[in-house]
């Protein structure tokens, strides 16, 4: 009875693999990245709308279309120039999108719950940064951005979490649209 059980599992396990090997990434699945030698970049992070990742020392990578060890190669190969060592960078999927019926933002960077956020109300940018668990220890509070795609072009607005904390009058603080993207960045150096 045991054998069988382990059976099944290295049968499910296998499984997974194959099918993570040919899955291509889509806007709004989320991403588990880790780095063996280097534990501090361990992140999710979120495939935005565009396709596009944000990784530290790397920064945007297209990843909508690639399969996951394409997007380890590729994040590989960015990270090497920062270190002497040959890395394992290992990339597994936690969640795909499902078909969605209400409208969803994506949440990107230094938040503790990064990834698609659906919206029963009307939000605005504070409650969804709430939503996602607030904002990360090395989140950049005055870079926020949120990217609306518009007639096939790019909107960006800034927001300023540090006004909300200083409890001043917020500027920036929309409300969000159906395929909108908070990007909360890493902060820099000397921020």
């Amino acid at each position: 009875m045991r054998s069988l059980l382990v059976l099944l599992v290295l049968a499910a396990s296998a499984s997974v693999a194959a099918a993570q090997g040919t899955y291509r990434l889509q806007p709004g699945d989320t991403v588990e990245v880790s780095v063996f030698q280097e534990p501090d970049l361990a992140r999710q992070v979120v495939v935005a709308p565009d396709g596009q990742i944000s990784f530290p020392l790397v920064g945007h990578v297209r990843a909508g279309g690639l399969s996951l060890q394409g997007l380890e190669r590729i994040l590989k190969q960015r990270l090497e120039k920062y270190y002497n060592t040959d890395l394992d960078v290992t990339a597994l999927l936690s969640s795909t999108v499902e078909p969605r019926t209400l409208p969803t933002v994506y949440i990107t960077g230094e938040v503790a719950k990064p990834g698609p956020l659906e919206l029963v109300t009307p939000t605005t940018v504070l409650q969804a940064l709430s939503m996602a668990g607030g904002l990360g220890p090395f989140a950049a509070k005055r870079r926020i951005q949120i990217r609306r795609r518009v007639q096939g072009e790019d909107i960006l607005f800034p927001f300023d979490y540090s006004e909300a904390e200083d409890g001043h009058e917020i500027v920036g603080d929309i409300r969000l649209q159906d395929g909108d993207v908070i990007i909360v960045p890493e902060r820099g150096l000397f921020e």
